[in-house]
């Protein structure tokens, strides 16, 4: 019970701290450089997380931990058998895109949405497969060595970031809620025994780290590729799947 109880304070904490920074964003920002210390606040909280995960990694009581959650779970015979998880983790992108479609005004048109949702994912994928890669962690069922960190749960965090980029000025429950998914994801997979505790945690610092520093780029990129002609310029990133292979297509018009 008390392991239990600490997998669900450790994803409060994660969703109640990103929500009280869509809160403070009503601060005026012309005040103290609070542009400066909103993305300093927004890298902290994910990379608060991954280095949780890094440290997981070696011999010690954060280690420990993602064995007593999962005897935990064990012991009552709890674990989940369900694919809910790989779908669900689109969910939050796919609410953004659907207010957008339904006339609820977004931060970014849809075709910034779609780049900027693209952008976000490769650099997320990139992340979480090297690190698959370099770590070669045993999944808790012991089926794969493809553990660290949780793409499920990097995934839907990326989403959920997104939606909060886009609707954050709207309704802080709609952060709220992009969050909470996110939260049922990374609990999904602990308890259909895919990951450990920590697997997920990093999951989503990654999924939300990738989709700030999209974010932040991406002004930066409509400039090198806008050259000053806004009104005319169209860029267009695509992801496309063959043979198990994914490449990224790349359509610019001027």
């Amino acid at each position: 019970m008390k392991n239990n109880f600490l997998i669900s304070i450790l994803f409060l904490f994660c969703t109640g701290t990103l929500c009280a920074q869509t809160d403070s964003l009503k601060i005026d920002v012309e005040k103290s450089g609070w542009q400066k210390t909103e993305k300093v606040l927004g890298i902290a909280v994910p990379s608060a997380m991954i280095t949780y995960g890094l440290l997981s990694l070696g011999d010690n009581s954060i280690r420990q931990l993602d064995y007593d959650v999962r005897k935990s779970i064990a012991d009552k015979n709890a674990f989940w058998n369900t694919h809910v998880d790989d779908y669900l983790q689109f969910s939050p992108a796919a609410a953004a895109f659907g207010m957008n479609l339904c006339g609820v005004k977004s931060t970014h048109n849809l075709m910034d949405m779609a780049i900027l949702y693209t952008l976000s994912n490769i650099l997320d994928v990139g992340m979480v497969c090297t690190a698959k890669m370099i770590t070669s962690r045993e999944r808790p069922n012991g089926a794969t060595t493809h553990s660290f960190p949780s793409g499920h749960t990097a995934t839907c965090y990326v989403a959920a970031e997104f939606l909060h980029q886009e609707y954050k000025d709207k309704s802080i429950w709609i952060s709220v809620g992009g969050y909470a998914m996110g939260a049922f994801i990374g609990a999904a997979r602990i308890y259909n025994d895919k990951h450990w505790l920590s697997d997920v945690i990093t999951g989503a610092g990654v999924g939300i780290l990738s989709t700030k520093a999209v974010y932040w780029a991406y002004p930066y990129l409509q400039e090198i590729f806008y050259r000053g002609n806004k009104k005319t310029a169209q860029a267009l990133f695509f992801p496309s799947y063959n043979q198990q292979c994914w490449s990224l297509n790349f359509s610019y018009s001027y």
